[in-house]
């Protein structure tokens, strides 16, 4: 069958419940996941395994392309909010993104992807989330990477000295109230972070072991919970999933917890998701760490982005003239300026000085990725130096943090 004739001869639509078998047999392709990964998450088989992602669909919209009614391509919307330097958006979570490999080379998921930019505009989700299995091809479709992730080793010898603080440590189960309490605390501080409903939470935990979930949560003198560290032991080897915490007082508290388990183990290994060194942190910081790339981002519409971004501070009317590879509608020039009470305002006319990129790189400077200077540098960015100086003050300077995985 030749390419015109196979493309006229396919269907692009929304995919629905009544698809579920289809849906869940290319999500198993997608994902990939051995028989010792299910039997690791505690899911006795994969059809029990797809099964649990079946809240995907239900939630989610799913678009796909099928042939002979049969499903060959598909792409999911999973929605979500998110914090993005204080302000709460709507965020597009793209997952479940897959191509049967005898229907690649025919641009389906090109097609699919322009669509759901177009869905995600329509329901407001300004932001775009998604983890990438290939890096440049996202690149090409207007995602840039918001966030790293950093793991690290570090010796019985090297943990913190214990640090007096006024409260103490408690293992409770990762569902516990004080658990999520503390969690959405958090994200509610912290630039990046999702904002995690119940069904995040299951997704959080989906390939987690259920003997691998203790929580120990610190609480502060007053009994208010104030950190908390998802861990495990296992073979002499203290294991962190995840420290998040409300102030210093709670981080000093669960490290103090950690280095209580000297006499256990011999090694502590753990990940943070913010590109922010422990070794600096410690004592004796001749540690072991590595960092690869996380999360990638893209902004759906710069017009309604901007319109809500909370920005650090004022400055002179710049224009920003953007590129766009899929999303036409962020394609031209985007005005910012301030009215006399400090209210911003997004214009279509160029008022003051040009700031010239393309999506990409627009997503990396308002989430913070890499500064303005920086991407002026590597020729990212084209503009004056006055407006890249503006651009450095009025872009809060805080790292994104994302832990999730979807």
């Amino acid at each position: 069958m030749e390419q015109k004739e196979f493309r006229e001869s396919l269907e692009l639509k929304q995919v629905g419940e009544e698809h579920v078998d289809q849906f869940n047999e290319l999500l198993s392709y997608v994902f990939q996941v051995t028989q010792a990964d299910i039997e690791e998450s505690g899911f006795e088989n994969k059809r029990e395994f797809i099964k649990s992602k079946q809240p995907i669909l239900e939630l989610s919209k799913v678009f796909g392309w099928f042939h002979e009614n049969k499903l060959i391509s598909q792409i999911a919307i999973y929605p979500c909010e998110v914090n993005i330097h204080g302000s709460i958006y709507k965020m597009g979570g793209v997952t479940g993104v897959g191509t049967y490999p005898e229907y690649a080379n025919h641009g389906l998921m090109k097609d699919l992807i322009a669509l759901a930019l177009e869905d995600m505009r329509a329901d407001k989700q300004w932001i775009s989330y998604l983890y990438p299995y290939n890096i440049p091809y996202y690149r090409r479709k207007g995602w840039e990477i918001m966030s790293d992730k950093l793991s690290f080793k570090i010796r019985d010898t090297q943990l913190p000295k214990q640090v007096p603080v006024s409260g103490m440590v408690e293992r409770l189960e990762v569902t516990h109230p004080d658990v999520i309490r503390v969690y959405e605390q958090f994200a509610r501080q912290n630039h990046g972070a999702l904002i995690r409903s119940e069904f995040n939470w299951e997704e959080y935990w989906r390939f987690e072991n259920e003997e691998e979930r203790t929580a120990a949560v610190y609480y502060g003198a007053n009994q208010e919970p104030l950190g908390v560290l998802f861990y495990w032991v296992a073979e002499e080897v203290f294991h962190i999933k995840e420290l998040f915490y409300i102030n210093q007082e709670a981080r000093n508290g669960l490290w103090n917890f950690v280095s209580a388990h000297f006499s256990m183990i011999y090694w502590v290994k753990g990940d943070i998701y913010k590109n922010e060194p422990l070794a600096f942190l410690l004592e004796d910081g001749q540690i072991k760490e590595s960092i690869e790339p996380y999360f990638m981002a893209r902004v759906v519409d710069v017009k309604e982005f901007l319109k809500v971004f909370p920005f650090a501070s004022t400055a002179k009317p710049f224009h920003f003239i953007i590129e766009d590879p899929v999303a036409k509608w962020n394609n031209g020039i985007f005005s910012v300026l301030w009215d006399e009470n400090d209210q911003v305002h997004i214009s279509d006319e160029p008022l003051g000085s040009p700031v010239k990129l393309d999506i990409q790189t627009f997503t990396c400077l308002m989430m913070n990725y890499r500064r303005s200077a920086y991407l002026h540098r590597i020729e990212r960015i084209e503009t004056d130096k006055e407006t890249l100086n503006s651009l450095e003050r009025i872009i809060p300077d805080t790292e994104a943090y994302f832990s999730d995985y979807f």
